[in-house]
């Protein structure tokens, strides 16, 4: 049932929700990861939360505030800056009960994709940087078709998965409503 007392809504009308800030990833060694990331998409250092040299982040509170098992420490926490994008907010973590990256079949947020102009390019920068396409970029479907819209999953060197997506040429859904999807 919604509630349509918007005495407490500080902004009636508005959406609740202005966009994504940050996206949060667990990496095995997170200075790895931001030289991953750096050479395949051009991000940029803004700021390390935490510092692997102050030492970690445990206890209680940490455990409850993150959902984490007892026992799980915060090694460091860095925020980058995607040229064109939200943060991406990197973690490394020690725990007893970590588990290998999501697959995209498995429950939750499963990729992160981003929209790149040079497909061809992209793809090179990322194996250069140490991670691999899953397959040739192929096509994208249906309502997303276009004579230049295509994508490819590529994994990052710890196996997360990353897509690599572009849609320059209109795309059938366009047809039947206003609503677009965010191209950067």
């Amino acid at each position: 049932m919604e509630n349509s007392d918007n005495s407490c809504d500080p902004a009636p009308g508005r959406p609740p929700v202005r966009g994504i800030d940050h996206v949060g990833v667990t990496v095995p060694d997170i200075e790895a990861a931001t030289d991953f990331f750096t050479r395949a998409l051009g991000a940029e250092v803004l700021y390390d939360t935490l510092r692997r040299a102050d030492g970690p982040n445990s206890g209680a509170a940490m455990e409850q505030r993150l959902g984490v098992p007892p026992g799980t420490a915060q090694r460091a926490i860095r925020m980058l800056a995607l040229p064109h994008g939200p943060g991406l907010e990197l973690f490394e973590f020690d725990a007893l009960e970590q588990r290998p990256p999501a697959l995209p079949c498995d429950l939750g947020w499963q990729h992160l994709a981003v929209y790149v102009d040079d497909l061809e390019h992209a793809v090179a920068r990322v194996e250069a940087a140490g991670g691999r396409a899953l397959s040739e970029p192929g096509p994208l479907p249906g309502p997303e078709a276009g004579p230049r819209n295509r994508m490819v999953y590529t994994h990052t060197p710890w196996g997360s998965t990353l897509e690599l997506i572009t849609y320059p040429d209109p795309q059938p859904y366009e047809e039947h409503t206003s609503r677009r999807r965010r191209r950067p």
